[in-house]
């Protein structure tokens, strides 16, 4: 990733209260994640293809840590309980659809369980982006979410609406249901943005 660009968007995301860490491998995540996330500590998960290639789940598990992962869900009721238990986690740990060099994360939800938790609820936020997802301006994100992350979200998800044919948002209802821009936090240590040289997710 480009130096100067990089360290621009450091700079937008520390005056917003968002503190910015650059990797140079998805194995470097882990392996501070790992380190930083307390053993006795619970933890939600916000679904991601980011951190299923991680595997950071059944890391998290096989450690001791308590973990509400919907993906580990048998049924929809379960999978209901288990994003509802996420929201009072001590840590949550999930990706996001696009971040902008001037500051802002973007995110389109279904449910909305994840952005809710990325706003509020959690003592501490873990976000891990790849630079693929990474764009100029709060203009240039959302339009990233809604053209490239959306459409193949919703292929991945089992959903057909038109984006999925055309590879573009042409605006219908019921798939995204929400969009969260997050411009900044009071709370200077809870969000953590790990950014990442590899191309993640979508």
């Amino acid at each position: 990733m480009n130096e100067d660009k990089l360290k621009k968007l450091m700079k937008n995301f520390k005056q917003r209260n968002i503190e910015v860490e650059y990797f140079e491998s998805l194995e470097d995540v882990k392996s501070l994640i790992l380190d930083m996330v307390p053993i006795e500590s619970t933890i939600g998960i916000g679904h991601s293809a980011t951190l299923q290639k991680m595997d950071i789940t059944n890391l998290l598990l096989e450690r001791g840590n308590i973990v509400y992962d919907k993906e580990l869900a048998k049924n929809r009721e379960e999978s209901k309980e288990l994003k509802r238990k996420a929201l009072t986690t001590d840590w949550y740990i999930t990706g996001s659809n696009a971040i902008s060099v001037d500051g802002r994360i973007v995110n389109v939800d279904h449910s909305g369980n994840r952005v809710a938790s990325i706003i509020y609820g959690p003592d501490k936020v873990i976000i891990v982006v790849g630079k693929n997802k990474i764009a100029d301006t709060v203009d240039d994100a959302i339009k990233r979410v809604k053209n490239v992350a959306c459409p193949t979200n919703a292929k991945r998800a089992g959903y057909n609406p038109p984006c999925v044919a055309l590879n573009r948002c042409v605006g219908c209802v019921g798939v995204c249901n929400i969009l969260s821009i997050i411009e900044g936090q009071t709370d200077s240590n809870r969000i953590k943005l790990f950014i990442v040289n590899e191309e993640c997710g979508f």
